[in-house]
C-alpha cells in the first residue's frame, strides 16, 4: 500500500475582468499563482460571476489571495468620484471580492494581498485611498517608469520602515527592508481595526494586519513580492508564513482533506 498524499491548501484567488478583441475574459497573472504554489498552496481562480456561489466557495477554501492588477478600486466605495477616468476600473472585481474579504475576515481565513489587494482590503473594511498619490504634497511618485522592461519596473525602488513589535517585524526579522514600487494609488485613510506594519519614507502606507479579534493571518502589502519570489527571501518568508496558515486552518476546519487523496493503486 503507497502511502497517503497530503492535500494542498486550495487558496482562492480572485480573477480581473479584461476586454480581448471585444470579448471578456476573467484573468489571473501566472505570477501570483505560481507564488501561491511556493507558499505549497493549490491556487483556484475565482471569477467575478461566482459572487452567487461566495459561500459554496468560502466552504473550500483554506486562503485567499488578493493579486495586484492594472485596475484600480472604483472610487464610489470610498464615497469618491472618478479622479482620472483614464484609468482602468474592474467593478466586476470589486462587487466579488470586497464581500469576500469581510467575509473571509470573519471568519479567520488566512488572507495575503498585494497591491490592489491590499488598497481592496482596506476600502472593503472602511477606509479610503489617495486616488493620485503623485499629487499630494508630500507624497512621492511611487508609480513604476514608463515603458521599460519588467526588470526594470519591479526593479526594488525604495526602503520600507518595518514598525517594530507587528507580524511583519516577526516575519523579516529586520527594521527596514528594499521594495518595487508600481502604484498610482496608496492608503488614505486607515480603516478601523487594520494596525500599520511598514511605511515608506514619505510615511504613505506600505504594509497592515488586520488585527480584529476573529481575524487570523491576514498580511496585506503594497509593493509586490510575487515578483521573482523564488529568489527573494523576504518574499519567500511572507509567502511560507501564509501557506503555514493555510495549512493550519485547513487541517482545523477541514480536517478530513489533510490526507485525503490517495494514490488510485493503492
Amino acid at each position: 500500500m503507497k502511502k497517503r498524499a497530503q492535500a494542498k491548501p486550495i487558496v482562492l484567488v480572485p480573477a480581473c475582468n479584461v476586454l480581448h478583441n471585444g470579448l471578456p475574459f476573467h484573468i489571473a497573472g501566472i505570477k501570483y499563482l505560481d507564488a501561491v504554489r511556493l507558499a505549497g498552496c493549490l491556487p483556484l481562480v475565482v471569477p467575478s460571476s461566482a459572487l452567487e456561489d461566495l459561500e459554496q466557495l468560502l466552504q473550500l477554501a483554506d486562503g485567499i489571495f488578493l493579486t495586484g492588477s492594472p485596475s484600480n478600486v472604483h472610487p464610489s466605495h470610498f464615497d469618491e468620484a472618478v479622479h482620472d477616468s483614464a484609468l482602468p476600473l474592474d467593478p466586476e472585481r470589486d462587487a466579488l471580492t470586497l464581500p469576500l474579504i469581510r467575509r473571509a475576515i470573519a471568519a479567520g481565513l488566512p488572507l495575503f494581498a498585494v497591491c490592489r489587494g491590499f488598497q481592496e482590503t482596506n476600502v472593503a473594511l472602511g477606509g479610503s485611498l489617495h486616488q493620485a498619490v503623485q499629487e499630494h504634497a508630500g507624497l512621492q511618485d511611487h508609480r513604476a517608469p514608463n515603458a521599460q522592461p519588467n526588470e526594470i519596473a519591479y526593479a526594488d525602488t525604495h526602503p520600507v520602515q518595518v514598525l517594530p513589535g507587528g507580524r511583519l517585524e516577526a516575519l523579516l526579522g529586520h527594521a527596514q527592508i528594499q521594495v518595487n514600487s508600481l502604484h498610482g494609488q496608496g492608503v488614505k485613510t486607515l480603516a478601523p481595526g487594520l494596525q500599520i506594519e511598514a511605511v515608506a519614507p514619505d510615511g504613505l502606507v506600505e504594509a497592515f494586519s488586520v488585527a480584529t479579534p476573529n481575524s487570523g493571518f491576514a498580511l496585506c502589502v503594497q509593493w509586490h513580492p510575487e515578483w521573482q519570489a523564488a529568489t527573494n527571501p523576504h518574499s519567500m518568508a511572507l509567502l511560507q508564513a501564509f501557506g503555514q496558515a493555510c495549512r493550519d486552518y485547513r487541517d482545523q476546519i477541514h480536517p478530513l482533506r489533510h490526507d485525503s487523496l490517495r494514490d488510485p493503486e493503492t
